[in-house]
């Protein structure tokens, strides 16, 4: 199995995911700069967390003009597994590979903390692993967190089960995101985005007894085995 991990300038989670991807899931794992544009053969490309071209306009507004998100978009179009974390669900977001928009948390502050969620459908590519309606707990650290989708999008993200992940109650959404929500799919459920941090929660030596992140990337490699071939060609 064969996973890239894009670099744009800013990115500073970028590392984690490589090392979790590599050392802990054994994929082929390669780093794809932001000008590249051959991401010919992969199983899987992640958009990491981190700051892209230092949040100038909105987070992710730029990085979405960035010579490789064109091959990104067609890869995912084509059916490719696409997985969008903390700044990276806001690059998917503003290159419309989502729905819905980012806003700056509503306390106006950045945010950095662990926080409990809810898995709500376990009936995808991301979240099999885990059983449906599990309380699980992933670190965030955000500043343009809150996530919002007008009445007219919310009714189908509801109707099409897209939304994967939300904060457990009020008191646990760190953001003001709407309805808690922490994480969506696209309808054909091949990409995913999130703002809690799985890569941060995948070793039992950073996460003693929570390592909650772990399942979203065996969640993956149990999808990938299962369609026995390459995502895109």
């Amino acid at each position: 199995m064969k996973a890239g991990v894009v670099t744009f300038p800013g990115s500073n989670c970028d590392r984690d995911v490589f090392h979790v991807l590599k050392n802990i899931f054994e994929f082929d794992t390669n780093m794809i700069w932001h000008k590249d544009e051959n991401i010919e053969d992969y199983d899987l490309i992640v958009l990491p967390g981190g700051f892209s071209y230092g949040d100038y306009l909105r987070s992710g507004a730029i990085a979405r003009f960035s010579r490789v998100m064109d091959p990104i978009i067609d890869f995912a179009e084509k059916g490719g597994l696409v997985l969008g974390i903390c700044n990276g669900f806001q690059i998917l977001l503003e290159s419309n590979l989502l729905p819905g928009a980012m806003k700056v948390n509503d306390n106006l502050k950045f945010v950095c903390r662990n926080t409990k969620l809810t898995v709500l459908n376990n009936n995808t590519p991301f979240t099999n692993q885990y059983k449906n309606s599990a309380s699980i707990e992933m670190p965030v650290a955000h500043g343009e967190g809150n996530y919002y989708i007008d009445n007219k999008g919310l009714k189908e993200l509801k109707d099409n089960k897209q939304i994967l992940l939300k904060y457990k109650n009020k008191n646990e959404n760190p953001n003001g995101s709407i309805e808690n929500i922490a994480g969506i799919c696209n309808k054909e459920r091949n990409i995913f985005g999130l703002m809690p941090h799985p890569e941060r929660c995948s070793e039992l030596q950073i996460s003693p007894g929570k390592a909650d992140g772990y399942n979203i990337f065996s969640s993956i490699i149990s999808y990938i085995n299962k369609r026995g071939d390459k995502v895109a060609k």
